[in-house]
């Protein structure tokens, strides 16, 4: 082979070469930009981001309002059993979601327990912190406690003597468990064992008014 033939045969190779080069280059930036503009943006919009703000958290959502209603057993310790019967009785619940894990909330009641001649009336307004212990999936056990406002009062047999106790706004304590189970982005259910203690409310006549009662009820909640 002649050197002329020879410069021809390796200029025709580095031609090849580069044009096999800059085909490729422009094939890697085409799948490239393919892959990022277009399947990507697809992808993007399938997949859901997980700080997406319409994407509920797993403990469930912030700064909402719960207005629930229970409906259960009361049952009456201390003088409040002696003068009064357990029944089925109903509450009002309410909650606002503080954190993840804390939660407001406050509870209204009053029921009458008659019992022969004499009868007892509890009302009550009571407010505290509920906390979850955990969530899986859309069930969640709590415990909760803190403080209320009672007004007993109390129609009682002493010494043969029909006495009517004074009603009297007095300070107490309340602490419970319950779990809530949710149905959907409104509507839940669950249960509560809730139990209420009032301070003594004393009497110009008479000895004191003491006594404290526990519920067992069930509830339904709606979130707004």
């Amino acid at each position: 082979m002649t050197n002329l033939t020879l410069k021809k045969t390796k200029i025709l190779v580095m031609a090849i070469s580069l044009i096999a080069m800059t085909s490729f280059a422009f094939a890697k930036k085409s799948i490239k930009e393919l892959t990022s503009s277009k399947i990507s943006k697809q992808l993007e919009k399938e997949i859901p981001k997980s700080n997406n703000p319409s994407t509920p958290s797993p403990k469930g959502e912030l700064k909402r309002h719960t207005l629930g209603i229970g409906l259960g057993q009361t049952s009456l310790f201390g003088e409040f059993k002696d003068r009064g019967e357990d029944q089925i009785t109903a509450d009002l619940y309410y909650t606002f979601s503080a954190s993840h894990s804390f939660d407001m909330f406050a509870n209204l009641h009053y029921s009458k327990h008659d019992y022969r001649s004499n009868y007892v009336t509890i009302p009550g307004l009571t407010t505290g912190i509920k906390a979850r212990l955990f969530q899986f999936d859309a069930f969640s056990p709590y415990v909760l406690g803190g403080m209320g406002f009672y007004r007993p009062k109390m129609k009682r047999t002493v010494e043969g003597k029909i006495q009517t106790t004074e009603a009297k706004i007095t300070f107490g304590l309340n602490a419970g468990a319950g779990a809530d189970l949710r149905l959907d982005e409104h509507f839940s259910v669950g249960v509560i064992a809730h139990y209420h203690n009032p301070f003594d409310v004393s009497q110009d006549e008479g000895t004191d008014l003491e006594g404290s009662y526990f519920k067992l009820l069930m509830l339904g909640y709606y979130t707004f």
